[in-house]
């Protein structure tokens, strides 16, 4: 009793265009749900990106500021260049 009912719903022109229209919004539309998922992950890791890139300006911002320090100078110098003042001894301790 109930099958020829829902058959007639779902021969309703009315229903049928819905049908057709909510087909073509969610599959076929260059905006469809599956594109606008893709689109909403792409926004989120370039969100994060660009929240790791701020970090970076910061800190490169703070070193440029410590780079006026001539004592820190001289300590990058020290620890990445191996580099000594004069009439100074350098022992290397390894383990």
């Amino acid at each position: 009793m109930k099958f020829p009912r829902v058959l007639h719903i779902i021969k309703n022109r009315y229903f049928i265009t819905l049908f057709g229209f909510l087909v073509w919004l969610i599959f076929i539309d260059h905006n469809n749900l599956v594109e606008r998922h893709k689109m909403y992950k792409e926004h989120k890791k370039l969100l994060e990106t660009k929240r790791e890139y701020k970090q970076k300006i910061i800190e490169t911002r703070e070193a440029a500021k410590a780079m006026d320090n001539k004592e820190y100078i001289e300590k990058i110098a020290r620890e990445k260049y191996m580099m000594k003042k004069e009439k100074e001894d350098i022992y290397i301790v390894t383990e």
